[in-house]
């Protein structure tokens, strides 16, 4: 089969098509000939070795943490799905590899796809609506009433994370540039904060829940926001002590999260509020409790652009240069 590999940690240079063996599957497997695929900032942090230090990926590797597609195969022991199933999923962190024409997924992380839309749609959205559910549902527990400030609600967690939100029956805010402003109300929001010209922390007050995507100041700003006992949870902040017991890491990196962190959770105890740092993690199961909602029109997928497969590389650096104007970009087969 055809796959994207990153040979080395870097940029473009280490990434070439391949041409590699088919996957083999184990008795609880699925095997997916993939339509469509969702680049994520994800994968250009991994590809960058970002995260070698807790998550070291052998290289040469196949990139892509969504997937849209059909089953062509299944394990002896899988249950939930059959030869011809429409699925899609975002694959176990250590089994990644969408970026290629059919990967091997474990039944659990796969789900139905979404009836009332596109491959290429549902290809952009497991990554994303796991995020925003984990942050929302799971860890936050928002609550209808509840006041909730979802940073860069244009963007591709931004977006879903906002309609996710206004579904659970929150309050819900979001910053924004100024050209996305009638996106992010159209979305739900219910107040729009453009951050050109507008600073949200002089706007903003008394939040129970932040989901920070930008980190550094935006970070620092979002714990001034929030009411007393209120929330940051952030995917770009620094990891934290809970992180660090969840992934299981050695006494050494455990103390370094606990050390980049430390600023950050100080300022948080400061103003009586919490952080919380948020690596997702694949769900079959909650991406089903989240198909409904996408069914329904309550959740509707944003697609900025859709490249060809081979144009692969093209896609990543279209991500990479901030070109995407909402939403996410996807590559689909032809």
């Amino acid at each position: 089969m055809k796959a994207f590999m990153v040979e080395k940690y870097g940029d473009q240079a280490g990434m070439r098509a391949a041409e590699i063996p088919d996957p083999q599957i184990g008795s609880d497997d699925v095997l997916v000939k993939i339509h469509a695929a969702g680049v994520n900032p994800l994968d250009l942090r991994i590809r960058n070795g970002d995260f070698k230090t807790f998550m070291p990926y052998r290289l040469p590797l196949i990139l892509g943490n969504d997937l849209a597609g059909t089953v062509v195969q299944v394990g002896l022991s899988v249950t939930r799905f059959a030869v011809g199933d429409e699925v899609y999923a975002r694959p176990d962190k250590d089994r990644i590899g969408t970026f290629a024409e059919l990967i091997a997924v474990h039944q659990d992380d796969l789900a139905p796809k979404p009836a009332t839309i596109t491959m290429a749609e549902a290809a952009s959205l497991p990554l994303v609506a796991l995020t925003a559910w984990q942050a929302l549902v799971e860890r936050a527990r928002v609550q209808p009433g509840q006041k909730v400030l979802i940073h860069a609600g244009a963007g591709g967690l931004g977006s879903i994370a906002v309609q996710l939100a206004k579904a659970l029956g929150a309050h819900v805010a979001t910053t924004v540039s100024t050209a996305k402003v009638d996106l992010a109300k159209d979305l739900g929001a219910d107040v729009v904060v453009d951050y050109r010209t507008q600073d949200f922390e002089e706007v903003l007050d008394g939040y129970d829940v932040v989901l920070d995507s930008l980190g550094g100041e935006n970070l620092a700003k979002s714990l001034r926001v929030l009411k007393p006992g209120g929330t940051v949870i952030s995917v770009a902040g620094p990891p934290d002590p809970a992180f660090a017991r969840e992934l299981g890491a050695n006494l050494i990196l455990r103390l370094a999260m606990t050390a980049l962190s430390f600023k950050t959770r100080r300022n948080a105890k400061r103003h009586g509020v919490t952080y919380s740092f948020l690596f997702m993690k694949a769900s079959g199961d909650q991406l089903r409790e989240l198909t409904p909602l996408i069914d329904t029109g309550k959740i509707r997928p944003v697609v900025d652009r859709v490249f060809p497969f081979e144009e692969t590389l093209q896609a990543m650096e279209y991500v990479e240069k901030g070109r995407a104007m909402a939403g996410k970009v996807v590559v689909a087969m032809t």
